[in-house]
């Protein structure tokens, strides 16, 4: 049902809610505070001067940002003469090396292309390998030596990427990793570069071309699709950065550089804490110069956001004929401003694409979401039945959607709600994965010592990670580990690619079976779905190996009680899912070596009594958890799917143990 808001309402609706921010520290400073991390911005406004530091003069580690001013430096030698840009670049084998890119996942050893297109890979897609490849060609000490003539000592690439020992700085790469830069040396650069400055104007505009076309968004543009932006960004597990030129609507540029180490969020999420920290910043600054202190009016326009721009756009579907058919998503983008300049010509308005008092006039009440507010006699009268206050004998008020408690040697449900419901399950649906690993380990121990080695596939898969990379080798043991205590979507991944129809009910546990990754992944899941057949799981179907969601993936409080306690009853799992942290050494294509630490998401495992077993998270789960506990000879499993919150889940969890411990005590005093 719809309800309209008035044309004034709208207009009040447009005035800050407080006062409006005095300069750019009111809107940057707050968010640099915020992040659990050493953090060092510079934000220049290029058309005023306007300038917001902070530790912009800090050096610091640039991950793959330093491959801008490897590009500026390749353009010198373009523009001196030493090397082509038609120059041919021949790919070996050799060079390939791992991370972001195309060259070393699509190409062919023997591929060659001219040096111009090596180098925008290497803004573009941020290639690795292509990096190595230019660098090469230029010279890797290029780059230092002409940051130091032209003003930046403190800007080096250092080496080759995933090659230290071929570092030019020795100590630099031990601190600061493949090159180091500031914040002020960055935003210099990027100012050189839209006055068209740096090396010449032919030069200056062929690489702003590949800023432009830098295909990561998980930053700056995260919150601004569609605001132009000429960038470059680095990320490492310690790093995030991000440099580059913003257009505001007014054609004003922008130059910033949000550069992050040490951070506490080190994970390669989508919502990486790094990423999100120059996201939120750039989106500040362009809210501060188009809808704050700076900007020419409180009005909506393209790069607003809000619910009031979600009112625009049902209005606008409704007025116009035909209508534009927007996404009422609040988001003021090019659809919506097109809407608007459209109904501006209808309306014999300045078809601005700006909505101003004559348009909100123009336009009359807007339509909303939602029931229509009644008058208020009428709601100020109406009388509220209450319902009844709680039981003090019943089970604890949790915020879950379903609970179930099972006793923890049978798995008997001895009480629940909706327990037999079949829902979503998240991440606690890597239970069902490990059980069939650890039920094949069983029958052959030796399973244990395969080295497993990481696919494209495994190493793509969305969510939360175990951190491998593709190509990369690890025992199956091991990245059990990977697997529950990070909750590693990418390692459930890789041991359904790995294992099979070996792990079906009847395989054989020998290795050396021909099937596709896709057939082995299927087979797999098949697999899942038969032991929890065997396992009388009646409320359960498995899709995937990881729990992303899936409308026919479901199970049930019940299901997941029984299926906690296989796991715990198979040695080698209970060992992992009670483990706090576990570290690992994986080894990489051509050999190198690193090392790996994962944290156990379960909190609980910092209480004592707690000894398992897994979490889950997803917006259709909710958030869940599924543990067990023993107190003196008792032990318990405590199933929660759907909590509101990551916190809800644990307090539901405790209050339900509580309880269950509680009754268990009764029965035992009655007896």
């Amino acid at each position: 049902m719809r309800c309209f808001v008035s044309a004034v309402a709208c207009l009040l609706l447009l005035l800050p809610a407080t006062a409006p921010a005095e300069d750019l520290a009111d809107v940057v400073q707050p968010l640099i505070d915020a992040h659990r991390g050493d953090v060092a911005v510079k934000i220049k406004d290029l058309a005023t001067g306007e300038t917001f530091e902070y530790h912009a003069d800090k050096t610091m580690p640039t991950a793959s940002l330093i491959k801008f001013p490897l590009m500026i430096a390749s353009f010198q030698e373009f523009e001196e003469g030493n090397v082509a840009p038609e120059a041919i670049v021949e790919l070996d084998e050799k060079d390939k090396v791992p991370g972001s890119g195309v060259l070393t996942a699509h190409f062919s050893g023997g591929a060659k292309m001219p040096l111009r297109d090596a180098i925008r890979l290497m803004i573009v897609y941020s290639d690795n390998t292509a990096t190595n490849l230019v660098a090469k060609k230029v010279g890797l000490d290029k780059t230092a030596k002409l940051m130091e003539k032209l003003g930046y000592p403190e800007t080096k690439l250092h080496s080759y990427t995933f090659n230290r020992p071929s570092s030019l700085f020795p100590e630099r790469s031990v601190k600061y990793g493949l090159g180091s830069t500031t914040p002020a040396d960055m935003v210099s650069l990027l100012e050189k570069l839209w006055k068209k400055e740096l090396v010449s104007k032919e030069a200056s505009e062929k690489m702003l071309t590949n800023l432009y076309a830098c295909a990561d968004k998980s930053t700056f543009p995260r919150y601004l699709p569609d605001v132009k932006f000429a960038h470059k960004t680095g990320a490492t597990e310690l790093v995030r950065t991000d440099a580059g030129l913003m257009e505001l609507p007014s054609g004003g540029p922008i130059a910033m550089c949000v550069m992050t180490n040490e951070n506490k969020d080190q994970s390669w999420s989508p919502n990486n804490e790094g990423d999100v920290l120059c996201s939120k910043i750039a989106q500040a600054v362009y809210r501060y110069y188009t809808e704050g202190a700076k900007s020419d009016s409180n009005m909506l326009k393209k790069g607003s956001a809000g619910p009031l721009v979600a009112s625009l756009q049902r209005t606008l579907n409704e007025q116009l004929k035909p209508s534009p058919e927007l996404d009422a998503d609040g988001d003021f983008g090019a659809m919506t401003e097109t809407a608007v300049t459209a109904f501006q010509k209808a309306k014999n308005l300045k078809p601005t694409g700006v909505v101003g008092p004559e348009t909100w006039e123009a336009l009359g009440p807007l339509v909303e979401e939602g029931p229509k507010a009644p008058e208020p006699a009428i709601a100020n009268a109406e009388v509220f039945k209450k319902a009844n206050a709680e039981s003090l004998d019943g089970p604890p008020i949790v915020g879950c959607r379903v609970w179930a408690i099972a006793d923890g040697k049978t798995g008997e449900v001895l009480w629940g709600f909706n327990e037999e419901k079949p829902v979503d399950i998240a991440s606690t649906t890597k239970m069902m994965t490990a059980y069939l690993v650890g039920k094949l380990a069983e029958k052959h121990p030796e399973v244990l010592k395969e080295k497993l080695t990481f696919s494209k596939r495994a190493d793509e898969t969305i969510g939360s990670t175990s951190d491998l990379r593709v190509g990369e080798v690890v025992t199956v043991e091991e990245l059990l580990y990977g697997l529950m205590l990070p909750s590693g979507n990418d390692a459930s991944v890789a041991f359904a690619e790995h294992f099979g129809s070996r792990a079906a009910p009847d395989g054989d546990g020998k290795a050396g079976k021909k099937e596709s990754a896709k057939e082995a992944y299927g087979a797999f899941i098949k697999a899942m779905n038969a032991a929890a057949k065997e396992l009388r799981m009646e409320h359960s179907h498995f899709t995937n190996t990881h729990g992303l969601t899936d409308k026919e993936h479901k199970a049930s409080a019940a299901d997941l009680a029984k299926l906690a306690i296989a796991v715990k009853q198979i040695p080698i799992l209970q060992k992992v899912v009670s483990t706090p942290q576990h570290g690992a050494t994986v080894t990489g294509p051509g050999g190198y070596e690193r090392n790996v630490l994962w944290k156990n998401t379960n909190n609980l495992l910092k209480i004592e009594g707690y000894d398992g077993v897994k979490t889950g998270t997803t917006d259709a789960a909710g958030a869940c958890l599924v543990s067990s506990a023993k107190r003196g000879d008792d032990s318990l499993i405590v199933v929660v799917l759907g909590a509101p919150s990551s916190d809800s889940r644990y307090v539901d969890s405790r209050n339900l143990y509580r309880w269950g411990w509680s009754q268990l005590e009764k029965k035992s005093e009655g007896k």
